[in-house]
């Protein structure tokens, strides 16, 4: 599916729970795609627990830049796409994430959007070396509970506890998650299904 955003076209991959009660909506990291492990095995673990899963490619990926451009722009385009999935599944309660940049825009537009959680894997705490420049605040303002999925070894830092509702940090894991990604999809399965 292809929605169209002030920003361009975005396209969503939806993969239809039967019963569904829930819709997960995800998004990518700067450089990645929606077919990074974790987001992958998140969709595989949600699917499995009756939630239906939209996987988002931000219109910046599409036009085929690496560099996501402004958080103002980033947040438009995305609100827009996420107004259009709530109209398409008016009756499931709405959680979204993503990974790095995109656990980023999910946790700036949550309130903004009408989403009940938001789950942030391999949240990038601060640029690689640059521990001064931390973004927890964006964590620490999302208004909804907020599930992190970081791993210990990840060169972007690992968030506080008391800045998410719940931290979890997987022993050996960088920031791409792929030493294990089955285990990122069931903390997150077994965290969102609370909310459906």
């Amino acid at each position: 599916m292809e929605i169209t955003t002030p920003r361009g076209p975005a396209r969503v991959d939806i993969d239809q729970a039967d019963g569904a009660r829930l819709l997960l909506v995800l998004t990518h990291g700067s450089a990645g795609g929606v077919e990074a492990p974790d987001l992958l095995a998140v969709r595989d673990a949600a699917l499995a627990a009756g939630v239906t899963v939209a996987r988002v490619t931000q219109p910046f990926r599409l036009a085929g830049a690496r560099a996501p451009g402004s958080a103002a722009r980033q947040d438009e385009a995305w609100t827009t796409v996420v107004a259009r999935l709530r109209a398409r599944f008016p009756a499931l309660t709405l959680v979204q994430g993503g990974r790095s940049n995109g656990a980023r825009v999910a946790c700036r537009t949550a309130t903004q959007v009408g989403a009940a959680a938001a789950v942030a894997l391999a949240f990038p705490l601060h640029p690689p070396g640059k521990p001064e420049r931390s973004r927890a605040e964006e964590l620490r303002q999302a208004g909804v509970d907020v599930l992190v999925v970081n791993g210990e070894r990840d060169p972007f830092g690992v968030p506080d506890p008391a800045d998410a509702t719940e931290l979890v940090v997987l022993p050996g894991e960088g920031h791409d998650l792929k030493r294990s990604p089955g285990e990122v999809g069931e903390v997150v399965a077994r965290w969102i299904t609370r909310y459906a």
